[in-house]
């Protein structure tokens, strides 16, 4: 279980008004170990100052270690930045918009999630496609494989199969799995929940999951033709006007109100 206050004082101490932070990593995917650490997703709003003038402009905050016996992986993007992603075909900064494990919200941050959908296409199977190649080259290089960057890789597919067909952001492993219905991603969930000494995979089980991982490929790659979603994002209008009001009128205020 999340210790939400915990988590909190991050948010507190950041250096910058931040307009969202959510979670991200195994909590988000439904599969987290009592030891996984905690990966703190959000955006940031630079002040003024820092944009017209020569500095450096402190674009990606990030902060690593173990806090009050928990362990942090937070970063952070500014506006411009995270906008500018999610104008490509980049999965994960929808992903931290829609996600549900929210820490810190703002008015501007439900905003950017009715933006977000109109930044969705087709396009972004590739992103899905590309990090489950990483993934599964990964995972073959193990030894012994061990089963949780497998469940990574079917997260992966499963989240751009669903995306493909509904234009839904949904990165919960088991909450995919009650559409998909693929008989062992419970057994691999609870493998890997039940600690090291069952974290590895069998042997005899690689060819059966090189060709899942084959033929899920082929279901995205499928979906993505077959996608009714757009061949270009939409929202560049509306997160150019958020941007521009945010920067002008509300940086200072996101944490407190998050009102401009």
């Amino acid at each position: 279980m999340i210790d939400k206050a915990k988590l909190m004082k991050h948010v507190e101490q950041h250096p910058y008004p931040l307009m969202f932070a959510t979670i991200s990593g195994a909590h988000l995917y439904g599969f987290p170990s009592p030891d996984s650490d905690c990966d703190l997703r959000g955006v940031h709003s630079l002040p003024l100052e820092q944009i017209v003038g020569l500095d450096n402009r402190e674009e990606t905050v990030e902060k690593e270690g173990v806090y009050d016996g928990l362990e942090i992986d937070l970063v952070t993007h500014d506006a411009k930045k995270f906008f500018g992603l999610m104008l490509k075909k980049n999965g994960y900064v929808l992903e931290q918009v829609f996600s549900p494990l929210i820490v810190h919200t703002t008015l501007e941050h439900e905003e950017l999630k009715a933006i977000a959908a109109d930044c969705i296409t087709r396009h972004h199977a590739h992103h899905y496609l590309g990090f489950a190649a990483t993934q599964w080259k990964l995972f073959q290089k193990e030894d012994p494989p061990r089963v949780k960057p497998l469940l990574y890789v079917y997260r992966v597919l499963l989240t751009g199969i669903h995306l493909m067909q509904t234009g839904e952001v949904e990165a919960n492993l088991r909450t995919l799995n009650e559409t998909a219905q693929l008989s062992y991603i419970d057994e691999l969930i609870e493998r890997k929940l039940t600690g090291p000494e069952k974290g590895n995979l069998p042997e005899a089980d690689m060819e059966f999951h090189e060709k899942e991982y084959g033929r899920l490929v082929a279901e995205l790659e499928v979906a993505s033709e077959k996608s009714e979603l757009p061949e270009v994002p939409s929202g560049k209008a509306a997160l150019n006007d958020l941007l521009v009001r945010v920067r002008l009128h509300g940086s200072n205020r996101l944490n407190v109100a998050g009102e401009l």
